[in-house]
């Protein structure tokens, strides 16, 4: 019996949902890319966040950043990773709260993403479609 129920997506939003998911996943491995060299400017703002200047952090959440990535754009495990960046944008989201970084460019950023995280795979994945209907 299977588990899963594949709803049917029209190539136009599959293509625009895998155009989301490409941006989304491009920006992130870039941002995990440069956490692990750690730039002096990922230390910089650690460090202006709260958390210290610790090039093993910064190299840690580097390589959390890149394998949730890489699970949110292989679609067998796509939307574990998509659980996970959610989680892992959150935790930004409320470190800039905490700080009291600009509303809309810093604060929300996080949601910004994972909007278009979430919707870039609605818009791809059938079987995301048939547990989350939208009515019409």
């Amino acid at each position: 019996m299977p588990t899963t129920v594949d709803t049917e997506v029209s190539k136009p939003a599959r293509i625009t949902g895998r155009v989301m998911s490409g941006m989304v996943v491009l920006f992130l491995l870039f941002d995990g890319a440069i956490k692990l060299v750690p730039l002096s400017v990922v230390t910089e703002t650690m460090d202006r966040m709260g958390f210290g200047a610790s090039d093993a952090l910064a190299r840690s959440l580097g390589i959390i950043t890149i394998v949730c990535t890489l699970l949110y754009s292989v679609p067998p495990t796509s939307i574990l990773g998509a659980i996970l960046l959610t989680g892992y944008l959150g935790g930004a989201i409320a470190s800039h709260v905490r700080i009291g970084s600009p509303l809309f460019t810093h604060t929300l950023f996080g949601l910004y993403l994972g909007l278009m995280l979430w919707g870039g795979l609605y818009l791809r994945d059938g079987n995301l479609r048939a547990m989350l209907p939208f009515r019409r």
